[in-house]
């Protein structure tokens, strides 16, 4: 209901009203406070600094908006706000101090959630994983202490690591910005978050919304990176045409669940990765920069997943995995789970299940040829098949010539590897043919 109750200068929140009276034109106080984010009297405040300051003046009500009178910049207010615009391109709701920011992080800690046995059951409801899988995974999420998911690739890693992250079925609030000192610092971004009802998480003029609109109503943050990762992006990036600071990821998975797959597949060496968790995950704390030399620290409260189809030995030394609380093995599947897996996705693709069928694929096909059974196989198996039945005119059984097909399609095939090893060897190693 006051500046001083915002956390924020009056100096800061006349730049943001400035940028924004720039990109709109001209507001009434009733567009401040949506865009802005703060009350009527805060307004007001704000409003008789900037006119005081000589930077605004009111102009002539719209018709269009119910008469109200409006603000605008006057010439002293377009070069004040430019400079504003030179110094953080940042455009929305009013940020949060970050004080204020580590109060509520604290307040709705992703570790204070604990999944049952009977939640881990609903949340993994028609997927197939061992018991033992489960009584090792739902401890691992209640630690508090990071988690390593390894083992052969298509084994379910990151299917089964997106799911936990769904167990976390509650809501936290998101602040769309933090201060810090007079710096701005986007977090919220509508690829991480999503709101839980945009109606009750919006900006709203109303003041018994039950939180600061400021922030917005969000499911807890999940999110996932892979070889895309580079170092950069657990810093706080600049963006160069917009003048913005924008959270690095860890702080936009704060409440919520980061999952690192396909660990040591990333632009970053394996650890830089892990040299750079060592001490956000025994503090819980993380230390940021700005581009000014500023340092500053926010909480690291996630639940903090990697998983690599390589062995973690090679990955990194024994001492930084002695800090991951729970390191997880997922194997390959027996008979009865594969059967189980070709079970639920013949009847999600509508496809009459045959046993013969089945057996002919364990038997004769992975026995065959000495391919183990994983989780992926009966998906792409039959969705290969699928596709050649529906070219084929669509409304046939399926049969043993077409999963042989699919078969043929889905594994490389070692006559054809040997003999792109002997061109290459012939062409003098030239990935074109030409040496």
């Amino acid at each position: 209901m006051s500046l001083e109750q915002t956390g924020l200068s009056v100096r800061l929140l006349a730049e943001l009203f400035a940028k924004h009276l720039q990109d709109t034109g001209a507001m009434s106080a009733k567009q401040l406070i949506q865009k802005v984010a703060l009350a009527g009297p805060v307004i007001d405040t704000v409003i008789g600094f900037m006119r005081q300051e000589r930077l605004v003046e009111v102009c002539a009500p719209d018709m269009a908006e119910g008469r109200e009178l409006g603000y605008r910049l006057t010439q002293l207010g377009h070069g004040f706000a430019l400079d504003a615009t030179a110094r953080s391109g940042y455009l929305g709701p009013a940020p949060v101090p970050l004080e204020r920011y580590r109060e509520v992080i604290a307040a709705q800690s992703v570790h204070q959630f604990k999944v049952n046995r009977d939640q881990m059951e609903r949340g993994l409801v028609n997927v197939t994983l061992r018991r033992e899988m489960k009584e090792q995974l739902g401890p691992a999420l209640n630690s508090g202490r990071a988690i390593f998911i390894y083992g052969p690739a298509g084994t379910g890693k990151t299917y089964i690591t997106q799911k936990l992250a769904t167990m976390f079925d509650d809501n936290c609030l998101v602040p769309y910005a933090v201060a810090i000192d007079e710096q701005v610092m986007s977090v919220f971004d509508p690829l991480v978050h999503r709101l839980l009802d945009k109606e009750v998480s919006s900006p709203s003029v109303l003041l018994d919304e039950g939180f600061d609109p400021r922030f917005a109503l969000c499911h807890r943050p999940v999110v996932i990176t892979g070889g895309e990762l580079g170092m950069e992006m657990l810093e706080v990036q600049t963006n160069s045409v917009t003048r913005e600071y924008e959270a690095p990821l860890q702080v936009k998975a704060n409440n919520g669940v980061f999952i690192i797959d396909d660990m040591g597949r990333q632009r970053a060496s394996p650890m830089q990765i892990f040299n750079r968790w060592i001490v956000p995950l025994e503090e819980q704390v993380d230390y940021l920069t700005l581009r000014s030399g500023k340092h500053f620290s926010v909480p690291f409260d996630q639940v903090l997943i990697f998983s690599t189809n390589m062995n973690p030995m090679d990955l990194a030394d024994e001492a930084f995995l002695r800090r991951i609380g729970h390191k997880i093995y997922f194997g390959y599947l027996n008979a009865d789970e594969y059967s189980q897996i070709w079970k639920q996705v013949c009847i999600e693709k509508q496809i009459s299940f045959d046993p013969a069928l089945l057996n002919y694929v364990l038997n004769h096909l992975h026995q065959g040829h000495k391919i183990p059974l994983r989780p992926c196989h009966p998906r792409d198996l039959l969705g290969l098949a699928l596709d050649r039945m529906q070219y084929e005119g669509g409304e046939q059984e399926l049969t043993s010539q077409h999963l042989d097909w699919a078969w043929g399609s889905y594994f490389v095939s070692l006559k054809a590897e040997l003999e792109m090893s002997v061109n290459h060897m012939q062409n003098g190693g030239g990935s074109d043919g030409h040496s």
